[in-house]
Order: structure tokens, then C-alpha cells, then sequence
């Protein structure tokens, strides 16, 4: 069920799927999506979940502003207020102490969660993503692309970097995110856009201490795996794990193999 809370003004909409009784005392799984994404890009991750070792955590989901069912509001923001978004909807759900799984965007929100908050992460999967994300003229490229043409302007080009060619020739497979991303709020991809170009956390990255696993689709063309592999080695004790047969996006392109490397971190906590 979709259940809101407000944060600064803005309306946030998340799932929260309570954990058994037995299970409470082990640390609830929170995933920040990405860029471009709602929190349904994690469905196919949580149904391969849903039959493993972790089936009885809770697990934590949510739209970040300009995505999904979360409104923007008025203003721009940084990677910094959405790290403040996700802190308040995890204080106010009574969950602290969590392992935070991070999809590119949602990456780099883990990684600020982990150096602001440290009582509220116990671990974090970095997933496809980095902690300085490319360059200035390229994100000044898309948002340009968007600004001007809308989502239609790019999309195309985005499903070459987050999905491989074998994935994007099957229409069935492919057409549903193709739609999640064309039905994006144009202004909420264009301010996290400009978030993303003005963050640079490797110095928070080099400085974290906790236990951390870094992977990345083995043909990922957003965030290359050498890009990946950089941060992990930032990360003291960061583990690092290439995905095959995957892009940008694993969790939905190999959620079985995804989900085994979760499940391997988090069971050893």
C-alpha cells in the first residue's frame, strides 16, 4: 500500500513492508531509486527477495522528490535535501540501523545518509553508481535535451546505457521502464540532473566507515564499471561485484544475481 509523509513542504510517497515478528530485531532494508525511475523499478528485486533468506525483513521504498507520486515543490534542490528526505521518512517510520541499497541517484543518497546519519545505516549497496557522476557538460547536455523536448528527448539514448541490447530487443521486457521513464516529471529529472552534476562526495566516501558492497551491470553505460570500481576502492573494506548480462539496471534486468549479493552482505551483518 502507498502511504505519504510530509518533509520540508514536500509530500513523500513510500511503501513499508513490515517485517515478521521473528525478524525485528535484524536490520530493515531501505532502497533509493534513480534517476529518472519510480520505486516500482525495485519490483522485480523484491519479488526474487520475497523467496530467499530475506523474505522477512522490512524493507523500505519510496519515491524521491520529482519521481513517481512525490511532488517537487517550488524550489531546487541539492543531493543534501534528499539525503534530509530520506532521514526524516526513516525517523518518522521508526527504522534506524538499516542496510540502504542505492541505485545511481539513489547511490549518492546512501552515501550522504551514511556520512550525516551514521546511527540510522548500518551498512549500504551501492548499485550502479558512483561518488562523482560525470561531468558538467554532459549533465548540462540532458537537462538542455529535457528542458526543450521533454522526456522523449532522451529516452531512447537512456535505454542504450541502462539495459543491453538483448533485454531492449524484447518489447515486452523493455516497454514498461521505457514507459516509467517518458511519464517522468520533466522539472523533478532536471533538478536531480543538476543535483547530480553539483555533487562530488568522495571525500564523505573515502571517510566512511561501515561495511559497504559496491556492484555494477557489466555493460553499464551510465555508470561504467571502472566508474563503480573508483568509489569501491574510496570505501575502506568496500566490496566490489560485476554483474553479467546486466546495464544500469540489474535490478530488473538480473534480479536473481542482485539479489544473491544482497542477501550474501546482508546476512554476514
Amino acid at each position: 500500500m502507498i502511504e505519504t509523509f510530509s518533509q520540508d513542504g514536500i509530500v513523500i510517497a513510500y511503501r513499508d513492508q513490515a517485517a515478521a515478528a521473528s525478524a525485528r530485531s535484524h536490520p530493515a532494508l531501505v532502497f533509493a531509486n534513480s534517476l529518472g525511475t519510480d520505486h516500482r523499478i525495485w519490483d522485480p528485486l523484491m519479488a526474487v527477495l520475497a523467496r530467499g533468506p530475506l523474505a522477512d525483513r522490512r524493507m523500505l521504498h519510496y519515491d524521491k522528490r520529482g519521481h513517481g507520486l512525490t511532488d517537487g515543490g517550488p524550489a531546487a534542490w541539492q543531493i543534501d535535501d534528499l539525503v534530509a528526505d530520506l532521514a526524516a521518512l526513516m525517523a518518522a517510520r521508526g527504522i534506524a540501523d538499516a542496510v540502504v541499497v542505492g541505485l545511481s541517484v539513489g547511490g549518492l543518497i546512501a552515501q550522504g545518509l551514511a556520512a550525516a546519519r551514521p546511527d540510522l545505516v548500518r551498512g549500504v549497496v551501492l548499485c550502479d553508481t558512483a561518488a562523482k557522476i560525470g561531468t558538467d557538460a554532459m549533465w548540462d547536455g540532458r537537462i538542455e535535451a529535457v528542458e526543450s523536448g521533454g522526456m522523449a528527448a532522451i529516452v531512447d539514448a537512456t535505454m542504450e546505457r541502462w539495459f543491453t541490447a538483448p533485454f531492449r530487443a524484447d518489447p515486452a521486457r523493455l516497454t514498461p521502464w521505457r514507459t516509467m521513464m517518458l511519464r517522468c516529471d520533466p522539472a523533478g529529472y532536471s533538478a536531480t540532473a543538476r543535483a547530480i552534476r553539483d555533487a562530488d562526495y568522495r571525500e564523505r566516501a573515502a571517510a566512511l566507515s561501515l561495511p559497504a558492497l559496491a556492484v555494477v551491470g557489466e555493460a553499464d553505460g551510465s555508470t561504467p564499471p571502472e566508474m563503480v570500481e573508483q568509489t569501491a576502492r574510496l570505501i575502506p573494506g568496500c566490496g566490489f561485484e560485476v554483474i553479467a548480462g546486466a546495464g544500469h539496471i540489474p535490478c530488473v534486468e538480473q534480479p536473481e544475481a542482485l539479489a544473491a549479493l544482497i542477501e550474501g552482505f546482508v546476512t554476514t551483518l
